[in-house]
């Protein structure tokens, strides 16, 4: 892990920019450490998430965490998949035809979520074996088919707050009736961009003895900020 600029913020915290190989990511500390750790899920798009992504973290270093993200396998300036460009091109046209989307959904999800999980880790590992922070570790966003599989094999994760604002794989139940940690999972009731039965369905699949659904009326970008503020809460209860 190299990293490539630091930034003191008005609090006392640190932000960090980091490569990891090609991976590319952001470090938020808090004055105080060593640190729990939260990582923060997006869809992809380092640049042009950061205002949100750091913001995020700014939550969640006012309650004694650090915060981490990095970029997706094809996301931002890494190098795009031409399959995976070609299944988002089909799923808007299925979307607006309204047309069957499971076989489509497959092409797009599966082979991320077999790129970003190890990358996920490997960057895990790394965040880790730095004095400032230690376990255990939350994770927090999406894509929700990444913290699925994140929540099943990836012992050092504690609590997952999830948002359900993506496609999951039908293929993917199988996995969600493993999740065994505590989930706050963030559901957008009018979310334009996403199967509301199936995140109900997925909801209901999660093995977990505590999970709770939080839904909310609005659009995929509609997100209260009380929401924000639960999820908050929910991770100082399991990571502290």
């Amino acid at each position: 892990m190299h990293f490539i600029s630091e930034r003191r913020l008005d609090d006392g915290s640190l932000e960090r920019d980091f490569t990891l190989g090609e991976i590319p990511g952001t470090l938020w500390t808090p004055a105080s450490s060593p640190s729990p750790l939260i990582l923060l899920g997006h869809p992809g798009g380092l640049r042009a998430m950061h205002p949100r992504l750091a913001g995020r973290a700014r939550q969640a270093m006012a309650n004694g965490f650090a915060a981490a993200t990095i970029e997706l396998p094809g996301g931002g300036e890494r190098r795009r998949s031409a399959g995976a460009e070609q299944a988002r091109a089909d799923l808007r046209q299925a979307l607006a035809t309204g047309d069957p989307v499971d076989e489509i959904v497959d092409r797009l999800v599966l082979p991320l979520v077999e790129k970003a999980v190890p990358e996920w880790q490997t960057t895990l590992d790394a965040l880790l074996s730095l004095p400032e922070l230690r376990g255990p570790v939350g994770f927090s966003g999406g894509v929700i088919a990444i913290g699925i599989r994140l929540a099943v094999v990836e012992p050092r994760i504690a609590a997952a707050g999830l948002f359900a604002g993506s496609f999951v794989p039908r293929a993917m139940f199988d996995e969600a009736r493993q999740v065994a940690i505590p989930l706050h999972v963030l559901l957008q009731w009018d979310d334009e961009g996403n199967d509301r039965q199936l995140a109900l369905d997925l909801f209901d699949a999660f093995g977990s003895r505590e999970k709770t659904l939080h839904a909310n009326m609005g659009g995929h970008t509609g997100v209260p900020q009380f929401a924000g503020e639960d999820a908050a809460r929910f991770f100082v209860r399991h990571l502290t």
